[in-house]
């Protein structure tokens, strides 16, 4: 993997406008306020312009619609899109992965009935159970359990102490980082006919997740009582996020960190939930809907509606009796 970049050839790779030049050798990208003379950053809005002026970086991604002077042996590459960009950057400098000494460790305890698709790397302590199918290219790092006739499909990687439970199926490119849990018993108890306690009721169905969706460190996804608790293809969820029992998900929703989602909810597509939000059982929120962060939804939301407070409601209407507070307050 190339180390280093000029700022002409990083501009080729995104299309830009270089303006100014440098004959620093870039080596990595790097914040504002802590880059060095070898690094790139990067400018988005215009709050971060006045820094740019302090900042030691010998060049800067920045969006096209900002007016900043490069300075004196320093570049500016403009685009429709800094942060855009600058993920591209990020994947020249990204690290190469953890080396597999052996594709399949001699510690990796494998069914004779499992099925290991071609290119699969399996690491130290890994389980793989009775009837399981692995595709193609499939990764799984040390510590990784996969219990019995699960499917996961090609090129998914599966970060060590994740516990994929029995019957779930798992789309291609899915990843899944360190103690993801899949399949576990969805929360579901009555209490007994004596009144002395609690009886556990059964979760006999799968988790079913889509194609190109990255779940975070420490996220549940529950199975169904019966059915399937889906993920739509494309969903990128946060750590320590937890999706319930009989939950829907459609494509290329977002849940951000410690937000949840009770039983049988529905997502549409695009659906953004804030950290720390959460959702009642068997709400459904529309496709485009976005609920701000803390929210407690308690009801359906409305297609495009963006939703904030608890219990939440529109956000205008929110953030309008919010100051209304404030000033009464104040006047006490």
């Amino acid at each position: 993997m190339k180390t280093s970049y000029s700022v002409a050839e990083i501009n080729s790779i995104l299309n830009g406008e270089l303006v100014g030049n440098t004959t620093q050798t870039i080596e990595g990208p790097e914040q504002l306020q802590n880059a060095n003379t070898n690094h790139i950053t990067f400018i988005g809005s215009k709050k971060y312009v006045k820094h740019w002026a302090d900042s030691k970086a010998c060049a800067a991604v920045i969006n096209d619609n900002l007016d900043i002077e490069p300075g004196d042996n320093r570049a500016l590459i403009k685009v429709k899109n800094a942060d855009l960009a600058m993920a591209k950057i990020l994947e020249l400098f990204n690290p190469a992965p953890p080396v597999f000494d052996t594709d399949i460790h001699p510690t990796a305890v494998i069914h004779e009935s499992a099925k290991i698709g071609s290119g699969c790397k399996i690491g130290a302590n890994c389980y793989v159970g009775k009837d399981v199918e692995l595709g193609d290219g499939v990764i799984l790092y040390p510590n990784v359990c996969v219990f019995d006739e699960t499917i996961i499909g090609n090129n998914t990687v599966v970060w060590s102490g994740t516990v994929i439970r029995e019957r779930c199926i798992i789309g291609s490119h899915c990843i899944f980082h360190t103690n993801v849990s899949i399949g576990a018993d969805g929360f579901g108890y009555r209490p007994s006919d004596d009144g002395r306690g609690l009886v556990k009721i059964p979760q006999i169905g799968n988790v079913i997740i889509g194609h190109y969706v990255e779940i975070g460190a420490n996220s549940c996804v529950d199975r169904a009582k019966f059915s399937s608790t889906i993920i739509g293809d494309g969903c990128k969820i946060d750590n320590l996020v937890q999706i319930a029992h009989n939950s829907i998900m459609g494509r290329s929703c977002i849940m951000a960190g410690h937000s949840g989602l009770a039983g049988s909810v529905t997502l549409g597509d695009g659906v953004i939930i804030g950290g720390s939000a959460s959702i009642k059982d068997h709400a459904t929120i529309h496709s485009g809907a976005t609920v701000g962060a803390g929210s407690g939804v308690v009801s359906d939301v409305a297609a495009g509606k963006t939703v904030l407070g608890y219990p939440a409601q529109d956000a205008r209407d929110m953030l309008k009796q919010w100051v209304a507070i404030r000033q009464f307050m104040k006047k006490q």
